[in-house]
């Protein structure tokens, strides 16, 4: 193919339990998918907070980090994200600043503003449900400031490990409030187009067009989310992330649950309002042969959007989604390591 353009790709996992599984069963799958996506060029290698969903495993997040960063040797792995308003910023200092000095120079901070659960969760993590993630701004500030070296010998607390310790902090967003805020502070951006794509054009531009240069970044580096099933034939793939399809459809009935195996025939459980209202959640989405999905990046980075893709593919068979992400790594023209 002419022209190609190529862009860093990363992992999203949400470590999935699937259907007769355990969590113990998706932490297992998580670490043998960091190690594959390592050897295949990935770049980085991110975990998602989400609280009181039973297909989602990767609810203690820094926890699962540490595991993953500790079964790997050179792949960046973080938060997409550390949803900041559930969390005492010191907790978070301290629980990054010993992620970074376990594995220096591989973690990476993604932080989001919304509680990653139902407002009955909230309650439980002791979230100020008034706040609304208005005070998310006070809250990094605070992260921030604790990670930074007092200006004078007398802090009455400090973060211990975390005080004097960089640690990459990048904003996740689905709409413009993170991105509006990322450039202001000069910080890198990860928009979520893998459910809020219709935001995803005007959040960049808002991005990119109000950036101020900083310590941590000199331009704009914004990284997508997508969903991406790739596999031998474009049926196949389809048929595959049927699986995911029922994940959202399962979570906009309001009854999450663990991924469930692919089905032939969506149009047996959706009613086709459910159907269009999916359909628009899946416009950057791909599900293809190697051949289609390659075209389809193609489609998507000739849009001046993206500086670094992060993949998630909510797949129920692990094989079947290690060979997605092998088949990606394959049409992105990623370079295998030894």
């Amino acid at each position: 193919m002419t022209d190609t353009i190529h862009v860093p790709l990363s992992v999203l996992d949400l470590a999935p339990v699937i259907e007769g599984s355990m969590p113990a069963d998706a932490f297992r799958n998580t670490l043998e998918l960091a190690r594959h996506a390592e050897r295949l060029g990935y770049n980085r290698y991110w975990l998602a907070e989400h609280h009181n969903m039973a297909g989602i495993a990767s609810s203690a997040t820094s926890v699962v980090i540490g595991y993953v960063a500790g079964g790997t040797e050179r792949i960046r792995v973080g938060s997409g994200g550390i949803m900041l308003p559930n969390h005492a910023p010191l907790v978070i200092a301290e629980q990054f600043g010993t992620l970074e000095s376990m594995y220096p120079g591989r973690i990476d901070l993604g932080l989001g503003r919304a509680p990653g659960s139902d407002q009955t969760t909230a309650r439980a993590l002791r979230k100020d449900l008034g706040s609304h993630g208005q005070d998310f701004p006070e809250l990094l500030a605070e992260l921030r400031d604790y990670f930074h070296p007092p200006t004078d010998e007398y802090r009455p607390v400090r973060a211990t490990p975390g005080e004097g310790i960089d640690v990459p902090i990048w904003l996740l967003g689905s709409s413009g409030f993170s991105a509006k805020l990322a450039a202001e502070l000069g910080l890198p951006f990860s928009f979520a187009s893998h459910f809020a794509p219709e935001y995803l054009m005007p959040a960049i531009h808002l991005y990119r067009s109000t950036f101020r240069p900083s310590e941590a970044l000199a331009k704009p580096y914004i990284m997508v989310g997508v969903n991406i099933v790739a596999a031998e034939t474009d049926e196949e793939a389809r048929f595959l992330a049927t699986s995911q399809q029922q994940q959202f459809l399962s979570l906009i009935r309001g009854r999450p649950g663990k991924l469930k195996p692919p089905i032939d025939n969506m149009d047996e459980l959706w009613q086709p309002h459910e159907r269009d209202a999916l359909q628009s959640k899946f416009k950057y989405a791909i599900a293809g042969s190697k051949s289609t999905v390659e075209a389809r990046l193609q489609e998507i980075l000739r849009e001046p959007m993206a500086d670094e893709l992060i993949v998630t593919s909510q797949i129920y068979d692990h094989a079947a989604r290690l060979r997605s992400y092998e088949i990606l790594a394959e049409a992105a023209g990623l370079t295998r390591s030894s």
